[in-house]
């Protein structure tokens, strides 16, 4: 008998490649969905009924605006079309960027902005001699084993996040022993190497690159992924909303490297 792998749809907010600290986000998270083509229809069908904008294109923004609150409340809560359905990974990108730097450096370390910047720098560039280096090898301590280690990391691109956020997902998914089949947003930074590590995952039956516009479930997810990031970004600045968060929280992933 022919088994038919789980289909589950995915999407990402706030990648930025390694550039984990002075970017555009401090949060990057990513969400798989386990809905058919004709749910994931009708939930987009729901969502503009409920909010009836005019926009062609709808994504998680306006899901986010104030007028749209009870919206949001019923998308994440246990009546919304995702609940028990979708999974969340999220990574505090500084906090990553400070566990890596402890790791190289092997010792605790206080990692304030100047440094962090400084490493995240000398791990994203290509070149060796980059401006940063000094300052970072200045503060941390000049060593042959540390700058061994530092090339290690780089050639490796340790620090983006989205490689081991599909990872997680597909050993999330596959926890029941099923074989899982990822239909995700287009990725153009996934081939090559990186592309061969997702293939080779215990678990995965196969994975296809759609553009989100296509596919309902891949909408969904961006739906889902887009106000997870952002309700996590607020709780990271300070500026949390306690019904959200708690109605994000069941669909977070205990490995999600976040508090």
């Amino acid at each position: 008998m022919r088994i038919v792998p789980l289909e589950i749809a995915c999407d990402e907010s706030g990648s930025e490649g390694e550039k984990l600290i002075g970017g555009q986000t401090g949060v990057f998270a990513h969400a798989g969905v386990r809905l058919s083509p004709e749910e994931a229809a009708a939930c987009l069908v729901e969502l503009r009924r409920r909010i009836r904008s005019p926009a062609v294109e709808y994504k998680a923004n306006h899901l986010l605006r104030t007028k749209h609150r009870r919206v949001l409340e019923w998308f994440l809560g246990p009546r919304g079309p995702v609940h028990g359905r979708a999974h969340v990974y999220l990574v505090d990108k500084k906090r990553l960027l400070a566990d890596e730097l402890r790791a190289l450096v092997g010792r605790e370390v206080r990692p304030d902005d100047e440094l962090l910047a400084a490493f995240n720098d000398v791990l994203r560039s290509r070149n060796r001699r980059v401006p940063a280096a000094g300052s970072f090898y200045a503060m941390v301590g000049d060593t042959a084993e540390l700058r061994a280690k530092v090339a290690e990391a780089r050639d490796a691109k340790v620090l983006d996040p989205l490689v081991p956020a599909i990872l997680r997902a597909v050993e999330c998914w596959s926890e029941g022993g099923e074989q899982v089949f990822l239909v995700h947003d287009e990725q153009p930074s996934l081939k090559g190497e990186r592309l061969a590590l997702i293939e080779s995952s215990p678990g995965l039956a196969g994975v296809k690159f759609v553009d989100s516009r296509t596919d309902p479930r891949v909408q969904a997810a961006d739906f889902l992924v887009g106000v997870a990031r952002r309700i996590a970004e607020d709780e990271l600045n300070g500026n949390g909303d306690e019904v959200l968060t708690g109605l994000l929280a069941p669909y977070v992933d205990s490995a999600s490297l976040w508090d």
